[in-house]
């Protein structure tokens, strides 16, 4: 195996799992779309393989490359017809704790793809507005209006659902 294939494999390795759940949260939750994003990342990321292991940049690459594709698929998606309605299902919940993931992924699904996106990167992988600018191909300003936009949404999204004094839904 050349020494570039062993880089690759290495970094397949060491990074999949971390890669899979950051596409999992920028697919809303979708496993097999989730799994196509990363399959996606690493192919078009093995091309230039030389290119970002010279500088050091391999993971932020990926999580670029991933980020975009899941912005190009819903696009595609509604240019094929598929509607999108201003109505919420009847069963959105509102996060009861850290163990309500799949509240949390229908919240993420109501945002567009740039606020899910930002809202993930920022929230989930930790990143600061200069580097989800950078990862984003965006200013800074956009990255910080894509965030506020997308936090007031999910905002409204929980005033919605009324609780109960326990803190569930009713």
């Amino acid at each position: 195996m050349a020494r570039r294939d062993e880089d690759f494999v290495a970094f397949v390795d060491a990074r999949s799992a971390a890669l899979l759940r950051t596409a999992r949260l920028l697919s809303a939750g979708d496993r097999h779309a989730a799994e196509d994003l990363v399959q996606t990342a690493l192919e078009r990321a093995y091309v230039a393989w030389p290119r970002i292991k010279r500088q050091e940049a391999q993971e932020s690459y990926v999580r670029s490359i991933m980020t975009r594709a899941a912005i190009d698929r819903t696009r595609r998606k509604q240019r094929r017809g598929e509607v999108l309605t201003d109505e919420l299902p009847e069963s959105v919940d509102i996060p009861a704790g850290p163990e309500d993931r799949d509240a949390v992924w229908r919240l993420l699904a109501a945002l567009s793809p740039r606020q899910r996106a930002v809202l993930v990167l920022r929230y989930y992988e930790d990143l600061t507005e200069a580097q989800i600018a950078e990862t984003l191909g965006c200013s800074p300003g956009t990255v910080k209006a894509h965030a506020s936009r997308g936090v007031a949404l999910m905002r409204e999204l929980c005033a919605d659902t009324p609780l109960d004094p326990t803190g569930t839904t009713r």
